[in-house]
Parts: structure tokens; sequence; C-alpha cells
């Protein structure tokens, strides 16, 4: 793990792609922080139903300037 414990994520499908790279980064014990507005899907509903109701379960949700401000 060369000391990683904190991933950010973002990309694109948020539903798909990220959601599942989140969810199997969360399973190897990693912190996640998702960068909202630098996700996409094919539609606001599905990158909302992640976002709302998906990641808050297993990562702290972020805009790109919270998490550059951050750093």
């Amino acid at each position: 793990r060369r000391g990683i414990d904190t991933i950010v994520l973002c990309g694109i499908s948020t539903n798909i792609g990220v959601e599942s790279t989140a969810r199997n980064a969360w399973e190897l014990g990693f912190n996640l922080v998702i960068a909202e507005d630098a996700c996409s899907a094919a539609s606001a509903e599905q990158h909302n139903n992640s976002i709302n109701h998906i990641y808050p379960r297993i990562a702290r949700v972020r805009s790109v300037e919270e998490i550059l401000h951050a750093l």
C-alpha cells in the first residue's frame, strides 16, 4: 500500500466506474474522498443517486475546490 491510506476519486461514470472503484477501495480499507463536481454520469438522476445515497455510506463527498484547499 506504500503508506497510502486515502484515495480521491473522480471520473466517468459516477454510478458505474467510479462507484465500483470506490466500493472496492472501501472494502480494502482505504479512506475515500469523492470529487463530486469532477464526476459525471449518463443522467443527473444516476449521478445524484450515487452522490446522495451510495457515497455518503463509504466516503466523504466534496467539491474539487474543497479538496484542493485541504491539500
